[in-house]
């Protein structure tokens, strides 16, 4: 019997000259590619995933500050798993093994269930399904609270995007968001709203623009949106291609990190573009004086969100 790979069962799909792996831990976007290009930085099948790279993160993205949050009238506390920053980190579904419910060529669908633990006392049927076609791969992400009692709920993906050749110094970025979130230098705990004109020369990307030296790790908001209601994040290099990541209505929240390292040889290899359901720290989101976007789901009830991303040809 042949040994499992340490990120799980590998699913592969194709359509078109589009390929994609999705890794079962994490229900994990491993690699994503457009005739051998990369769109997304690949890791291998037989590693434990390099921060969080691909992986699908419920039941919140991002931070709950300090591991504590009050809802339902009771306070809860949950695992440190980002230590050094003293939070937690990425919800609670990063590393869990999901299993294939359905599957074909060019999709696959898995699901998992998030027990009800200490700290988040619910549980969720997670379900998330990933479809490769002509214009890109498309992850939708669905939770169904199967327990008695309304349960707090936020999901996002991710991926660190690729333009092509060289590091996140070379390429073009285009964000068309007017808000970006202020955080302490520390451990980026959100502190206020602000315009991306309070330092546009390190937020403003609403014009595209090489994004240089800068470095990014905050949540944007007030996205501009097409007819649709779909927000895009465009990545480029300086032939204009590159990637293309976007999002409906129910992400209203973006996540970009310019993924600088300790370590040369690791740092900036790709952008971090996380649509997100819900701002950083949404479990507390009585503490701030805007809307977090926390989803409630009640018992019985669904939530779902989905992304795509796709090459710049």
């Amino acid at each position: 019997m042949a040994r499992t790979p340490l990120s799980g069962i590998q699913h592969s799909l194709r359509s078109g000259d589009y390929e994609a792996i999705i890794s079962s831990v994490g229900a994990t976007l491993r690699s994503l590619t457009l005739a051998g290009r990369d769109l997304v930085v690949p890791f291998d099948a037989d590693e434990v995933r390099p921060s969080y790279r691909g992986a699908t993160l419920a039941p919140w993205p991002n931070r709950v500050v300090d591991g504590t949050y009050t809802f339902g009238g009771e306070e809860r506390r949950l695992a440190l798993t980002e230590p050094a920053r003293g939070h937690a980190l990425h919800g609670l579904a990063a590393w869990l093994d999901y299993e294939a419910i359905d599957k074909g060529s060019d999709h696959v669908t898995l699901a998992q269930v998030i027990p009800a633990q200490t700290g988040y006392p619910w549980r969720i049927v997670v379900t998330t399904t990933f479809v490769l076609g002509p214009d890109g791969l498309t992850q939708t992400v669905t939770a169904r609270n199967d327990g008695d009692e309304a349960a707090p709920w936020g999901t996002g993906p991710h991926p660190y995007l690729v333009a092509g050749a060289g590091t996140v110094d070379d390429w073009t970025l285009e964000l068309p968001a007017a808000q970006v979130l202020a955080v302490t230098e520390d451990r980026l705990i959100p502190t206020s709203l602000e315009s991306v004109d309070v330092d546009a020369d390190r937020f403003d990307f609403r014009r595209k623009r090489t994004i240089g030296a800068v470095e990014i790790d905050h949540a944007y908001t007030a996205l501009t949106r097409d007819e649709d209601g779909i927000a895009a994040v465009r990545l480029t290099d300086a032939a204009g291609h590159g990637v293309q990541m976007s999002w409906d209505a129910a992400c209203p929240w973006v996540q970009i990190h310019t993924a600088d390292k300790p370590r040369p040889e690791d740092s900036r290899l790709g952008l971090a573009v996380e649509p997100m359901t819900c701002a950083p720290d949404a479990f507390n989101a009585d503490r701030y004086d805007f809307d977090a976007g926390l989803i409630v789901i009640e018992p019985g009830a669904e939530a779902s969100a989905s992304w795509t991303i796709a090459a710049i040809v």
